[in-house]
């Protein structure tokens, strides 16, 4: 009898990784519910769908994975009480999201530039996406700070205190979302911590909407002296206010870690552990076969920073995702800028990470292969 599989049609290869000896059923994550699980042996969903007792309790799943780095939407001790294996794709979307966050720095204003002249990134959280910026930052030559109260402080590289962080030029989000005492990440933007803010600064959220008090964010922006603000996470998505939506430099839905590398990243690692879980063989061809690497180019003579500019364009450019997500949201009903969120992440192009591409370049110039390295790309060098 076959294994019947019921994943979110969000999350890609699935079948292609499997083959065609199980039984795949896909659905939109935020409908999936207990009624779809007669049966189901294996469950794999996204951060959209809430996975605890209500969902689980009295189904035949004996395996749940997550396509996320994060798992705030998993129950995770109620899993484990229940027996119930686990699995999630930590690292998958992390150089996914470091780029989106180069792009949003990128494309506001001179904030690249300061950084690269002596200013100081702000990072709060240093999981594995944390730690990946931090790592990319400092290859390209800036200094970072670092807030992460929940780790010892000596695995903490540039670790520093909230206030300190939120000093610095640029600040960038990447926590856990816990409510747990001492130190919750729930609304750990707020009001007051906001208020330490100002016009020279970037706010970047690209880990968990309800880390930062939309209300109050939206009250900040509201004022004099507030910093430029980019979101790709919302509290009470996909409910995204349209009032706050009007009031940040870019607003995307929720698709920081949505290259098409880091999609398939995690349904490997998800495969790969469903089948140890459920004793099967992944025989399925698992090759980069679908990450074709392009053949990129740098022109001579750029400055570093449009140098980055430059390499970041050619596999994202964030000005879509918020030229999208606006047009989502106007002159529609609540109920509908759901749909269409979901809809943007549904059908979102396919987006290949600029880390691992092949780049022409003057062999001779020297900075160009440095900031090549930096960025994780391959260099091929071409003479005039």
């Amino acid at each position: 009898m076959k294994l019947r599989i019921l994943a979110d049609e969000n999350i890609p290869s699935v079948s292609t990784l499997l083959g065609s000896d199980f039984d795949l059923i896909t659905l939109p994550g935020r409908q999936i519910s207990k009624e779809h699980l007669k049966g189901v042996d294996a469950l794999l969903v996204r951060s959209v769908t809430q996975v605890d007792n209500a969902l689980l309790e009295d189904t035949c799943v004996r395996f749940v994975g997550t396509a996320t780095s994060g798992t705030d939407h998993i129950d995770r001790e109620w899993l484990q009480q229940s027996g119930i294996d686990f699995a999630f794709s930590p690292g998958s979307n992390a150089n996914s999201v470091v780029e989106y966050v180069i792009a949003a720095i990128a494309t506001s204003g001179d904030h690249l530039e300061r950084l690269l002249k002596g200013g100081t990134l702000g990072v709060i959280g240093y999981g594995v996406i944390g730690a990946a910026i931090v790592a990319r930052f400092s290859a390209l030559g800036i200094t970072t700070k670092v807030y992460d109260p929940w780790l010892a402080q000596d695995v903490v590289a540039g670790a520093a205190g909230i206030e300190e962080v939120l000093a610095c030029d640029v600040v960038t989000l990447h926590p856990e979302l816990t409510e747990a005492l001492p130190w919750p990440s729930y609304h750990l933007l707020g009001k007051d911590n906001l208020a330490l803010l100002n016009e020279k600064q970037l706010l970047i959220n690209a880990s968990r909407g309800a880390v930062i008090d939309n209300k109050a964010l939206l009250e900040r922006l509201n004022e004099a002296n507030h910093p430029t603000v980019i979101l790709d996470v919302w509290e009470n998505e996909p409910n995204v206010s349209p009032e706050l939506l009007a009031k940040v430099r870019f607003g995307t839905a929720h698709i920081a870690g949505y290259s098409f590398d880091g999609k398939v990243k995690a349904t490997r690692m998800l495969c790969a552990a469903m089948a140890e879980s459920l004793d099967f063989d992944l025989s399925a061809d698992t090759s980069d076969a679908d990450f074709p690497l392009a053949s990129l180019a740098l022109a001579p003579g750029l400055s570093f920073e449009d140098g980055i500019r430059s390499l970041i364009s050619q596999c994202y450019q964030i000005e879509r995702d918020d030229e999208l997500l606006r047009k989502s949201t106007v002159s529609k009903m609540p109920d509908e800028q759901v749909i269409q969120f979901d809809l943007l992440r549904k059908n979102y192009a396919r987006r290949y990470e600029l880390a691992g591409q092949r780049v022409c370049v003057d062999s001779s110039d020297s900075d160009q292969l440095e900031l090549l390295r930096a960025l994780g790309c391959i260099p091929v060098q071409i003479k005039d």
